[in-house]
């Protein structure tokens, strides 16, 4: 079994805590901003995993040094997976958010907000577009899953 496919549902079940617990007595854009940091976290783990898979093929010799040249590698060689090209762009979307600068709005309160103002458009992360961003990664670990190991995740060796 893969061993960033495990990792990886380790970080998302820290990710969870984070949404489900600490955002519920802590509205702050600090928690959201380390739930984001979670979710890249995440990506990285089960980018890690494709790349991992490729390099046992013998269709990649290592792995590079930085996230963001993984993620390119795995867009690259990965390039006709159009789900796969899904995931990575959601990728890009999040460290995008994470390295632009921010504002804070309604802190402490069921509204808080992350506003990043991008090129073209706001973006504007609450409590409701993380959790359903949280559902993505679910889903994005799900399809790894899949691909990596050639079976869903819940095999034998669970229960």
């Amino acid at each position: 079994m893969n061993e960033y496919l495990l990792e990886a549902r380790e970080e998302l079940k820290r990710l969870e805590h984070i949404i489900y617990v600490s955002l519920k007595y802590t509205r702050t854009v600090d928690v959201i901003l380390n739930a984001l940091n979670r979710m890249v976290g995440t990506y990285d783990l089960i980018i890690e995993a494709f790349l991992e898979k490729a390099r046992e093929e013998g269709r990649i010799e290592n792995l590079p040094k930085s996230p963001a040249l993984r993620a390119k590698k795995a867009g690259e060689l990965f390039e006709n997976d159009t789900q796969l090209q899904k995931y990575l762009l959601f990728y890009t979307f999040l460290k995008t958010i994470l390295n632009l600068p921010h504002q804070k709005r309604e802190e402490y309160r069921r509204h808080v907000s992350l506003v990043v103002t991008m090129d073209n458009s706001t973006a504007e992360i609450k409590i409701d577009n993380l959790t359903n961003a949280e559902k993505y990664v679910h889903a994005f670990l799900n399809y790894a899953w899949i691909q990596v190991t050639g079976k869903p995740e819940h095999g034998e060796d669970e229960f």
